[in-house]
């Protein structure tokens, strides 16, 4: 019996110490950076990337059994490189639900969660284990952890005010980032639109409709149906609108953002997006799309990863970049990086600065260079964000 009983125990630590291992291995596995090899960033780069105030449009940092404030090894991001890397205001985005199997063309919301799997390992609130609510709560509540144990090195972005003072500590030189956060899908409403004002309470204040499968509040790219938005949906739109959050169409279906843009009030962002014209594939922006955008005044987030640019070097981004500005104008083009959203980059946020000189070798200007990397976004969520 005793030698039952130990056999027990030592299965139980080898089954928690497993627990332990298996969040970190995926994330080390799944967020990847390519080394290859890149030429010396100009000195009209160098010199230019000191006087960008950088913004970064989708970041899944806080998803990941990291502490945010520490100097990592792996993973793309976290605070300390950040502020190394000059981004002034970067959007966490919160992923509540991931379909087993997932992909660009089709995924079910019946399909088995792998994000159950992680709240599990992770070792998340067990409400976070079945409610897609609280993970979205627990999330907001690691983003407002951070910021009070940071120093005043992470200042949440819940304001027109919260910005405006971000943007004042950046032209003082300060070193510090700006925290935002955002919905990636919206079915942590979980079919009640009380539930928008509980993300609104919590610091959201940007949301996508949809992620990888279709929901309650309209249809995605990669959904089974594929439609517009719901009744519902429509609700959702409005009441995000009078509350002052911004709309992100990043993965929705194309009916889905021809409704939201029937709906809008101001500028929609796309937070992370790779264009047709360069990178065929069902999750990127056709050029009617492209158009559709930029009418409503809206901003496309050019991502860092393949299955957005098919080319991830930097002259890879400047080309879906160049494209859109061409088509609708610089104006429109903001950066979307998708760090730490499982995907593999060669433009981490030590890069940014390769990223500066391949959009210069592109063909922009200086100053168009900064509203790329940052001035449009500012300027976006300015008009968006509410004023108190």
């Amino acid at each position: 019996m005793r030698f039952l009983w130990g056999s027990l125990v030592l299965a139980m630590l080898i089954a928690v110490a497993g627990l332990w291992w298996v969040p970190a291995e995926v994330d080390r596995r799944l967020n990847t950076i390519d080394h290859r090899s890149l030429a010396p960033p100009s000195p009209q780069a160098r010199a230019l990337s000191q006087r960008l105030q950088v913004v970064d449009l989708h970041n899944d940092l806080l998803l990941w059994d990291r502490d945010p404030l520490a100097r990592g090894s792996i993973g793309h991001t976290d605070l300390p490189r950040l502020l190394d890397a000059r981004v002034g205001l970067q959007v966490f985005s919160a992923t509540t639900k991931v379909p087993a199997g997932q992909n660009f063309e089709r995924n079910s919301a019946r399909a088995f969660d792998m994000i159950t799997l992680m709240t599990i390992a992770q070792r998340w609130p067990p409400p976070t284990w079945w409610s897609l609510r609280a993970r979205a709560l627990y999330i907001a509540s690691r983003l407002t952890r951070a910021s009070k144990d940071s120093e005043g090195r992470l200042q949440p972005v819940r304001t027109r005010r919260d910005l405006a003072e971000l943007v004042a500590r950046l032209d003082r030189g300060e070193r510090v980032v700006g925290g935002l956060l955002a919905a990636e899908g919206l079915h942590p409403l979980e079919g009640d639109l009380a539930n928008v004002d509980a993300l609104f309470a919590a610091g959201y204040r940007m949301a996508a409709p949809t992620h990888f499968f279709d929901n309650a509040v309209g249809g995605s790219a990669h959904g089974e149906q594929q439609g517009g938005l719901s009744e519902f949906g429509v609700r959702v739109i409005e009441r995000m609108q009078q509350l002052g959050m911004a709309i992100d169409v990043a993965h929705a279906s194309p009916a889905t953002v021809r409704d939201v843009l029937a709906l809008a009030r101001t500028p929609i962002v796309v937070s992370h997006v790779g264009v047709q014209a360069t990178c065929p594939g069902p999750r990127n922006l056709s050029d009617a799309q492209i158009d559709a955008i930029a009418a409503n005044g809206g901003l496309i987030g050019i991502s860092f990863f393949a299955g957005a640019v098919c080319d991830i070097s930097p002259d890879g981004i400047a080309a879906a970049a160049r494209h859109v500005a061409e088509r609708v104008g610089v104006e429109h083009v903001a950066l979307g990086s998708d760090w730490d959203g499982s995907t593999r980059v060669v433009v981490d946020p030590p890069r940014l600065v390769h990223l500066t000189d391949a959009l210069l070798r592109a063909g922009f200007g200086e100053d168009e260079v900064g509203d790329v990397m940052g001035g449009n976004a500012l300027r976006v969520l300015s008009a968006t964000l509410p004023r108190s």
